[in-house]
């Protein structure tokens, strides 16, 4: 494991963590049941096979 080998400062430590920020998921149209939902695209497959209700 890397082992830093000097203290890095909390504004340095704070400005590095500012920067990670998750994405919202990449939603895709999607037809269930003759109604069009917005799924996220990893999904899709299991809303077509029906393995997931369809999202309200």
């Amino acid at each position: 494991m890397a082992v830093p080998k000097r203290k890095l400062s909390r504004s340095n430590t704070r400005h590095r963590r500012a920067r990670w920020k998750a994405t919202p998921p990449d939603l895709v149209p999607v037809t269930i049941n003759g109604s069009v939902h917005r799924v996220p695209r990893h999904l899709v497959r299991a809303y077509q096979r029906g393995l997931l209700p369809p999202p309200d």
